[in-house]
């Protein structure tokens, strides 16, 4: 059986454990890019199915039948144990291991890198498709702590135990862009880009972690805080969420409806600098 591997993950670690028993390894890859090499025994998933897909808000979660029928095709077990990775730096790996968090489900991790990390210590690769022993998942209760509506940020944005975490570019948090009705920024919300926290010259790694705890915390993101995290989607912020479990936040939250839900909503206040 799989050990508790640890949630930031590297690659020469999981290297080591490719045959273990309940072990389950996720690519979140562009399709082209996992079927000319992927982990071996890696299962493809498409992240569209990580995603409730309606508008206004496309970044809501799927409904529980949905979610069932997706941790069924991948054969999720309560034994399973989830490495999860990428090509883009980690927002579709965040978002599955995210998902599981909601779920309950807290065996996962995510490898340092992606599959350029993995690909850079010349470890092995396949371009056999991986193919799941399906299971029958039910999802039960959520937790309650991963993820906030829209409700409960509306009431708790400005408390001054929260933090809002928002994960956009710059031209997005300053209303310069908008992909909404609205522009601007959630007012009190602080601004942390999440490839601000990616090693863009060692192939998206974490950047130095202590580091980015020093960052953060100079824009108020710090773990004695609630930490709420948003963007657009909640792709981004998936990975600002992971970020901050990876750095031992121990309330970090995510906000599923992000921007697209705040933005377009008639009775939401929006800031923007002067």
């Amino acid at each position: 059986m799989t050990a508790q591997l640890p949630l930031l993950l590297e690659p020469s670690e999981l290297a080591r454990h490719l045959d273990d028993e309940h072990l389950l390894i996720v690519d979140l890859c562009k399709d082209q890019v996992y079927d000319q090499a992927h982990v071996p025994g890696a299962v493809h998933l498409d992240f569209k199915r990580l995603l409730a897909g309606t508008q206004p808000a496309p970044g809501l979660l799927p409904d529980d039948r949905a979610l069932s029928a997706l941790f069924s095709d991948l054969g999720l077990t309560p034994d399973t144990f989830v490495v999860a990775y990428d090509d883009e730096g980690g927002g579709w790996a965040a978002r599955l291991l995210w998902t599981l968090e909601v779920i309950g489900h807290h065996r996962y991790a995510y490898l340092n890198g992606g599959i350029h990390g993995w690909l850079a210590e010349d470890l092995p690769t396949s371009t056999e498709p991986g193919e799941p022993e399906p299971s029958d998942y039910q999802v039960g209760p959520h937790d309650p702590k991963a993820n906030v509506d829209l409700d409960y940020l509306l009431a708790h944005h400005r408390d001054p135990d929260v933090v809002v975490w928002d994960a956009r570019s710059e031209e997005e948090f300053a209303g310069v862009r908008a992909f909404a009705q609205k522009a601007g920024h959630i007012p009190g919300a602080t601004l942390y880009e999440w490839t601000d926290a990616m090693d863009k010259t060692n192939n998206l790694r974490l950047r130095d972690l202590d580091t980015i705890r020093r960052e953060l915390a100079d824009q108020g993101i710090q773990a004695d805080k609630q930490v709420i995290t948003h963007c657009q989607t909640h792709h981004r912020s998936s990975f600002t969420w992971l970020v901050g479990k990876i750095l031992g936040f121990k309330d970090i939250r995510g906000y599923a409806g992000s921007w697209a839900e705040w933005g377009n909503h008639p009775e939401t206040p929006v800031e923007k600098p002067e």
